[in-house]
Order: structure tokens, then sequence, then C-alpha cells
């Protein structure tokens, strides 16, 4: 069946089909020689500077006001627009002026990509523009833009604000909305802080594989597959971090990874299926030094991309100057509940849950019961960055045991503006108590918690080979890429999130 086209989309195929006839290509192979960029134009050119008589640019052509023999225009490259002037004697000397006369002012839409060449003058009213004197078609565009306005006070709208729309269609986001790039770019110097820092301190950048015969790691529900030729179920990863320690088994004595992992549960502006997450693990080392680790690198990280280590995170301006508040988890719940729930058996959590009213299901043990209270009343009250630490054993099946604190394991989490952040162990090093809690792990699956873990014997044996006193930690890049580009939601800081099906 033929496409029908919208009427405006089919002006555009039109003028596609004039160009061909003009012998104009319009999607040409060639090299297209740039070397100059629309802001660094505007913010180096100043009135007789060198190397601004002969400058080369490219980009969508976003604006044409059309004043007979010129006309001004809008060029936006990758790092931002640019007035053009564009005058018919100068791009078409002689008597052929069909390239200003049919393919400028009648050919070519908003949206298409173009090439220009000319030099570089300011206005009479002072705008830094490129006066044109060659212009080419670089690749014609079918589908109109929504067109960005702004009304008398600066309100922007336009015709691509939908969310949904925008996350679907990140393309025409990217092009359309102003400071949507600005959150990637800042997301990609997130990357590269946290990488200069620790290959500073001499840790190894590894890999470790997507699709693993077991998940483990954490407590969450994988995505599930098959591989026809070994004919064996497999999983998407939802940690990396019984990978990384085998490592340390190894004989590597730091090593990190930027890891995409997998995890089939809600959706919610914080949770997405797909995400990433930095996991390090470096011998001799305890949670005590990955915390002060932790200050250290993410401190750097805020001086990296703003220049100060206060932000403003929606209506709260968030400080990750060291050092850091810190609750244990039950100094925090004490804190904000009034309730000591250091010495209560399972009957006795589920008594002080009831009295706070929160919901706990039948399925879980004492650790997810003592989460779900702290979850409820006391994570949204942190805002400055806060480390919660020693976490009850049953709730931590990877940690080491409180050297100290009988019941409890050396685990801390980092809570920034209500959210966690990172997630750090002593790791555990004996394979004797590991085994025990893979198997308390399958003795709560039984009950039906399907966020246990599953028993891997490979990472057993593993350790019963050995593994020196270890510090790992976990951050959750998205959530931190959320703080550091001030976003309300995590699809905000992702290319490509997760959508449903569309209609």
């Amino acid at each position: 069946m033929e496409k029908k086209y919208s009427e405006q989309e089919q002006i555009r195929r039109d003028s596609l089909e004039k160009l061909n006839e003009l012998g104009i290509n319009p999607y040409p192979s060639e090299l297209y020689p740039v070397n100059a960029y629309s802001t660094d134009i505007k913010t180096r050119y100043e009135e007789g500077a060198e190397g601004f008589d002969h400058v080369i640019l490219a980009g969508r052509l976003m604006m044409k006001r059309i004043m007979g023999k010129a006309s001004f225009a809008e060029l936006q490259d990758s790092q931002g627009r640019i007035q053009l002037y564009v005058s018919r004697d100068d791009i078409a000397p002689g008597e052929d002026k069909m390239m200003y006369n049919t393919v400028f002012k009648k050919l070519l839409d908003i949206g298409d990509y173009i090439g220009v060449k000319g030099h570089v003058f300011k206005t009479k009213v002072g705008e830094t523009s490129v006066h044109v004197t060659e212009l080419v078609v670089l690749s014609k565009s079918l589908r109109p833009l929504p067109i960005v306005k702004k009304d008398a006070e600066g309100n922007v709208y336009d015709a691509f604000t939908d969310p949904e729309q925008r996350y679907r269609m990140r393309y025409v986001d990217l092009v359309v909305n102003e400071g949507v790039k600005d959150a990637f770019v800042k997301r990609s110097k997130m990357y590269t802080s946290i990488r200069e820092y620790l290959d500073q301190k001499g840790y190894l950048e590894v890999e470790t594989p997507i699709l693993q015969p077991l998940y483990g790691g954490a407590a969450a529900r994988p995505f599930k597959t098959h591989h026809n030729t070994l004919d064996m179920t497999l999983y998407l990863r939802i940690a990396n971090e019984l990978y990384l320690k085998r490592l340390i088994v190894g004989g590597f004595d730091g090593v990190y990874e930027f890891s995409k992992d997998f995890r089939n549960e809600g959706m919610s502006r914080f949770h997405n299926p797909e995400f990433t997450q930095i996991e390090l693990y470096v011998a001799y080392k305890d949670y005590e030094w990955m915390m002060n680790l932790v200050e250290e690198m993410i401190e750097k990280v805020a001086l990296d991309l703003h220049g100060s280590t206060q932000l403003q995170v929606g209506d709260n301006v968030i400080d990750f100057k060291r050092p850091w508040k810190r609750y244990t988890m039950y100094e925090a719940i004490e804190h904000f509940t009034g309730e000591d729930v250091s010495g209560l058996d399972e009957d006795g959590l589920r008594a002080v849950a009831k009295k706070l009213d929160v919901h706990v299901d039948k399925s879980l043990g004492k650790g997810k019961i003592i989460d779900e209270i702290f979850g409820e009343k006391c994570e949204h009250q942190l805002i400055q960055p806060t480390f919660i630490t020693d976490y009850p054993v049953e709730m931590s099946p990877l940690a080491k045991k409180h050297r100290d604190k009988p019941g409890l394991v050396e685990r801390f989490e980092a809570i920034v503006n209500a959210k966690e952040i990172c997630n750090a162990f002593s790791e555990l090093n004996d394979p004797i108590d590991q085994r025990a809690r893979f198997e308390e792990q399958l003795e709560l699956g039984k009950r039906g918690d399907d966020e246990a873990m599953v028993l891997d014997e490979d990472f057993l044996r593993a350790l019963e080979y050995g593994m020196p006193p270890t510090a790992g930690l976990g951050i959750g890049m998205d959530r931190l890429a959320m703080i550091m580009t001030n976003s309300h939601s995590i699809q905000d800081v992702l290319f490509f999130p997760q959508m449903k099906k569309e209609a």
C-alpha cells in the first residue's frame, strides 16, 4: 500500500525531486572539510582577528529570513547556532543565480544539512555572523522539525515537549530542545573524571561477561535468554561483582569496570531495566577506606563538572565537600523514627513496621523488613551526602561480618538527595561463611523472595583458592548523572531509555 505523507512531508519530497532534476545530489558522498564551529567563532572572533577570513561550517539550517537579493539564515552545528548572511551575488557570481533563487530560497527547508564557506563579520547590531560565499546541500530532511517558540516573557513552548515523545525520538529532542545535549556532555565528563581518578591510583579497567550462566552479585530479578549452540540458559548480568572478585583472587590489586547491567524489575523515574554502574574492588582494603575514597572521588567529579562542590539539585543545594555525615543503619532508624530496632527478632521488627505503618510482605526476612523501614521512614530525609553503615547480616550476603558488632556486616551506602547512589562492603572472603549465606538466600527464595541470590559453585571454588581482604564498591552512574546534571528523571540522562511499545 502506498504511504501517505503529510502536506509538509510531500513538499519536502517534491523539493528533493527538483534538486535531483537540477543535478544537485541531496546526499553527496564527498568529505566536507569543516574547519570552524559556531560557538568557537562567536567566542573568539574580534574585528581584525586572523583566521576568520575563510571559515567552513556544516550543520542544520534552522531559520531563513528571505529579503530579496540577500537573506539571513541560522545554522546549527554540534556546538550551537550562528547567523549566516547569504547574498545572491556572492554565492552565485555571474549569470547563474540558481543556487540562491531556486535552491536556497525555494528548495531548502528547516532541518536540511548544508555546508557553507565564507568570512566572519559583525552586523550593524553587533551580531557575529558568517558572510557566505559558497553553499552546498549535504543532506535533505524529509520530515519537518518541531518549531521551538518563545513568548514575550521568554517562556519556551513547542510541539515537542511531551516526555514520551522526547525519550522515544531523542534524535529530534537533541535538535530542537536547548540544554538536552549539555546533560549528556556532562555525563561523559563524569565518566572521564572517575576514570582519571582510578587510573591515577593504578587500578586496572577490565571487562567481564554480560551473558552469564548464573546471575549474581545483587538481589534482583534477571532477564533470561537461551544460547542455541550450547543449548543452555543464560542470563543478562544483574551485576559484575562475582567476576571482578575472581580477578582479585587471580592476583590483581585493584580492578574496576563501567558495566551495563540489566534487572527485570519495575520502571520509574529512578529505575530503567538497562542501567550503568561502576564497580571497583581493591585488595587489602576495607569499607572504612572505601568511604574515604568515595568522598574524595565524588568531590572531584563535582569540581571537574561544575568548578564547585556545591550544585543545585531540584530545590536543594547539595554540597559534596568532605567529610560527609555518617549514621549506622540502626542509628538512622532511631534518629528519624524514635524506634530502637537493633536487638529485635523478626516478630519484633514486624510489630515496629506495623506501628510505623510500613507494609512488609510475609516473604520478607529480618534484613528486608529493616530495609523497608529505613526506606520509607529515613531515606527521603537524607538530602546532603550521607553514609549509612553497618547493615544487618541478612541484608548483605556478600559482605564480611562486622569485626566488632555481632549480627551486622561491614557495609555502607551513600545517600544523596534522598536516593542511594552507591553500595560498598568489606568483601566476604571466607568461603565457608559465603556458602552458608548463599544457602540462607536459597531458603528465602523458597519462601517467595524472587530477588534472593542463587548459589554460585564456581565463585565459591574461587574463594576456596583464597581471596585477600578486599573492599568493593558499586556506584549507580545513571543516578549520579541525574544529580550532577540536575535532572528530574533517569530518562533525562539516558540517550535511549526503555519505552513501551509504540501504539
